[in-house]
């Protein structure tokens, strides 16, 4: 994925004209909390569970992803998202491995992490050498072919992870129905998949995933829900009002207004159950 960044750039500026939009309102931040689905506050700190604060306070983590912590606050996502030990999970387009790594660590000693990648990136290659990823399994499938996509046992997965790339999948092209299904396919029965993805202004749909790498969060629940997933909470712990969303994430890493979404897959849907 290393062209991607020039490619982004060169589609950004030559559509620099693009309007500012409004600032967010408090009825959009709660959008996806329809009926059904709870809207979450961001966690007391007092109330992470010791795995988790050991997992992302490990001392042995890279630097380079400590920095990154204060706008991607990890702990808030994996509680979130329920990650445990013991779990079997996937990281979905793990790109550098931020991610990878944090959930690698979660899940530890027994569990184990799918990551799935198209290609290595050179970052990618450096992550697999850390002290915390001997429970990962590496997937280098392309996302070209979503049936190759999560190649584990139907059933299998007790959540999947989609950190700020699913906008990319749709950008690229890439066939969201088909790789949503592999999902589908992929997760137990009330399995989670955690969606977390930089806000676009609200019904611009695709328009801004390839240029200001943002997207219409209904857009992507919209998505999903088709998939047969059941959207069961939003949460407001990466969400940022003074954002107006009309610039690039990468100039202002961490401070883009992001939604953070819990799907889970019902009973009966997809998988073993329906082969």
């Amino acid at each position: 994925m290393k062209y991607r960044f020039a490619l982004v750039a060169a589609v950004f500026f030559a559509t620099a004209a693009l309007a500012p939009a409004a600032p967010i309102t408090a009825e959009e931040t709660d959008m996806a909390a329809e009926a059904g689905a709870t809207h979450e506050k961001a966690i007391d700190p007092a109330k992470i569970p010791q795995s988790v604060v050991n997992a992302v306070n490990s001392p042995d983590r890279p630097a380079a992803d400590r920095q990154l912590d204060p706008g991607r606050k990890p702990q808030q996502m994996l509680v979130f998202f329920g990650i445990e030990p013991g779990m079997k999970v996937a990281d979905l387009w793990a790109s550098g491995g931020y991610t990878t790594e944090l959930l690698a660590r979660a899940v530890a000693p027994s569990g184990k992490v799918f990551s799935q990648n198209g290609e290595a990136e050179d970052a990618w290659k450096a992550r697999l050498k850390e002290p915390g990823m001997s429970n990962l399994v590496e997937l280098q499938k392309p996302f070209t072919k979503p049936g190759d996509i999560l190649p584990v046992p139907p059933d299998s997965l007790d959540a999947v992870i989609c950190n700020m790339n699913y906008h990319d999948m749709v950008g690229f092209g890439y066939d969201t129905v088909k790789i949503n299904a592999a999902v589908l396919n992929s997760l137990k029965p009330g399995g989670i998949y955690g969606i977390i993805d930089n806000s676009a202004a609200p019904g611009s749909g695709a328009r801004d995933v390839s240029t200001l790498h943002r997207i219409d969060e209904a857009y992507e629940v919209n998505q999903i829900k088709s998939a047969g997933f059941v959207l069961v909470a939003a949460s407001d712990a990466l969400r940022n009002p003074k954002d107006d969303r009309s610039w690039l994430v990468f100039q202002h890493r961490g401070e883009q207004d992001r939604f953070m979404l819990k799907f889970i897959k019902p009973q009966g849907a997809g998988g073993a159950a329906n082969k």
